[in-house]
């Protein structure tokens, strides 16, 4: 059964239930009053009537018509006084016999009997009172009077029909009421279905329609809501990780096509005897060992970002990060001696500092600075002058540790912004052709990014003042949580 069909049907039944309760208290409570009423007037009317009994002065006449008199001598004797059309309409109420001493109990104190005979049998309600001689002041008998209840009977049940009716009129009518409220009220569950069924369909962008968030569907809504904007945004992370990832397997399966094909080339002329002179064959082992050691390099590249993305554990130690920029300034100026190479401090002002320590990988960070260092001399005309700033600064929140800054600048031609946009993507170059005469792999500056990514540093480009390109470093001076268990592996 449809959730709003035991809604109603609950509602419905729980009222009438309700109206039926009441309905019966009702009853209850007027029947009871009616019987007191009819009390209040016997115990008035007995009194007399065994007073005017006892005097001889009782008689039909002088009773009200609906009013039956039973008189009980001591000698064994009775007188009943009553009007014949209520006897025969209700038949004669059957008084019982009491004896003395249960007799004085029950005086002024009204109790029912059934009637016997009549059209239409009826209860009774009868009081029994003394009769009792003014001259000796002795009982000589008992008085019982009675009126019958079938007024009372007919008006309960007139009540009791009319309670019924209402009662159901009213059930029909909330029920009706009800379903109508619990229409509208569901109404937005219908439309989270309806929504729901789109999305499955395929329709991520679909929404539930706001509703009063103090409600339960609104809060219901607001929820679904946020739950659909991130799986939203969970679909696009990973088709785009999809689509990087066919993108980085056709990449590397084209950066090692060119080299494979060298090596397959050569063996083919050796095999076919086309290498005659020693000229030729010292020529062809070079460039094998060439193409040899550049897939090497793509391979190790590929295998360092394939660890960076697993995420796997880097070691948590004290590295002098300042140590490491000097060393590093005096790999590039042994590779280029023309070319001027400064360590030199983050705002310019005083000599850089002889120690700037942050917590991580010495390995990883030497990587780092070499990869930055290799891409200078790559990408810079010889001689270009170059500055590797050290320094710290304030993070953005005050109750974190200063960060560790690291820049590396070149005055050389610098990038475009729309190549600064693509420059940390894998097999990204901005100068094809240069890059793969060099024996780059097209991976530096990704590697650089994964590894301050796995130091929770951030790493950004921008151009150098007066021409150039500057990759800004930032990482974390004290000890961080990168995720990782010490058991991965």
């Amino acid at each position: 059964m449809p959730l709003r069909a035991r809604l109603v049907a609950i509602i419905a039944l729980l009222l009438a239930a309700g109206l039926g309760i009441a309905a019966l208290a009702t009853t209850t409570v007027v029947a009871r009053y009616l019987v007191g009423q009819v009390d209040q007037q016997l115990d008035l009317t007995a009194s007399a009537v065994a007073d005017e009994t006892f005097r001889g002065n009782a008689s039909r006449s002088t009773l009200p018509s609906e009013y039956y008199v039973l008189v009980r001598w001591d000698n064994g004797t009775e007188t009943p006084n009553y009007w014949d059309p209520v006897v025969e309409r209700s038949g004669a109420p059957q008084i019982p016999t009491f004896m003395a001493q249960e007799m004085a109990t029950r005086t002024g104190k009204p109790f029912t009997v059934t009637s016997a005979g009549g059209t239409t049998p009826a209860e009774w309600r009868v009081v029994p009172y003394p009769v009792i001689s003014k001259l000796t002041g002795e009982t000589v008998g008992t008085a019982y009077v009675a009126l019958p209840l079938t007024g009372i009977h007919e008006t309960v049940k007139v009540l009791g029909r009319t309670l019924a009716v209402s009662a159901l009129g009213i059930a029909l009518i909330g029920g009706a009421v009800a379903y109508l409220a619990v229409q509208r009220a569901l109404r937005p569950l219908r439309e989270i279905e309806e929504t729901a069924a789109d999305i499955a369909g395929g329709d991520l962008t679909r929404r539930i329609r706001p509703a009063p968030p103090s409600t339960e569907v609104g809060s219901l809504a607001a929820s679904l809501n946020t739950m659909l904007n991130h799986i939203e945004r969970a679909f696009a992370a990973s088709e785009a990780s999809e689509a990087r990832m066919r993108r980085f397997v056709s990449d590397a399966s084209h950066e090692l096509r060119t080299p494979l094909a060298t090596v397959k080339g050569y063996g083919e002329l050796y095999r076919m005897g086309a290498l005659t002179t020693p000229e030729q064959m010292d020529d062809t082992m070079r460039r094998i060992e060439d193409s040899a050691t550049r897939m090497g390099t793509l391979v190790n590249d590929l295998l360092a970002l394939a660890r960076l993305d697993e995420g796997r554990p880097i070691r948590h130690e004290p590295v002098n990060l300042a140590a490491l920029a000097r060393d590093s300034a005096g790999d590039l100026h042994a590779l280029d001696p023309t070319r001027p190479v400064r360590v030199v401090s983050l705002g310019g002002s005083g000599d850089a500092p002889e120690e700037l320590t942050v917590i991580g990988d010495e390995d990883r960070l030497r990587q780092v600075l070499a990869n930055l260092i290799g891409n200078v001399s790559q990408h810079t005309p010889a001689g270009t002058p170059v500055e590797i700033a050290l320094g710290t600064q304030e993070p953005q929140d005050a109750v974190d540790d200063p960060l560790a800054v690291l820049e590396v600048r070149d005055h050389g031609p610098g990038i475009t912004p729309e190549q600064a946009a693509h420059v940390f993507e894998r097999f990204y170059r901005a100068d094809s052709s240069r890059n793969r005469a060099s024996g780059g792999s097209g991976l530096g500056m990704a590697i650089v990014a994964a590894i301050v990514g796995a130091h929770q540093g951030h790493i950004s480009v921008a151009p150098t003042q007066g021409g150039g390109l500057t990759v800004h470093v930032e990482l974390p001076t004290q000890g961080y949580d990168d995720g990782s268990s010490p058991d991965r592996t």
